[in-house]
């Protein structure tokens, strides 16, 4: 079985929210993973934590990980690749939260 990535926005973490760790931790660690530095990281998943529902999470989590599949650098993560799988699901208050997670993170290229 082929592993899930931790993200796109550890987003494929998201979607496993059962674990101990709170999903601001859980984010954080992915985007980490992936190259972001930590205060960066932890703003990102301190704010998308507060600003959407788990359900909304565990739904950008899922689309990250099926995103992610047949990706030809699994191991980077684009500002661009957290807003298009934001966008990609068809709900306005996530897109709009990770936008703005992106942007006040100084996230964005």
């Amino acid at each position: 079985m082929k592993p899930i990535p931790t993200i796109v926005m550890p987003l494929a973490l998201l979607a496993g929210l059962a674990g101990c760790a709170a999903p601001a931790t859980r984010i954080s660690t992915g985007l980490q993973r992936y190259g972001l530095d930590a205060a960066r990281a932890d703003c990102v998943g301190g704010r998308l934590q507060s600003q959407l529902s788990l359900g909304q999470l565990q739904r950008l989590g899922k689309a990250a990980a099926a995103y992610r599949e047949g990706d030809t650098t699994p191991g980077v993560l684009t500002p661009s690749d957290l807003i298009r799988v934001a966008t990609e699901l068809r709900d306005p208050a996530i897109a709009l939260e990770v936008g703005k997670a992106a942007a006040t993170c100084n996230v964005l290229p």
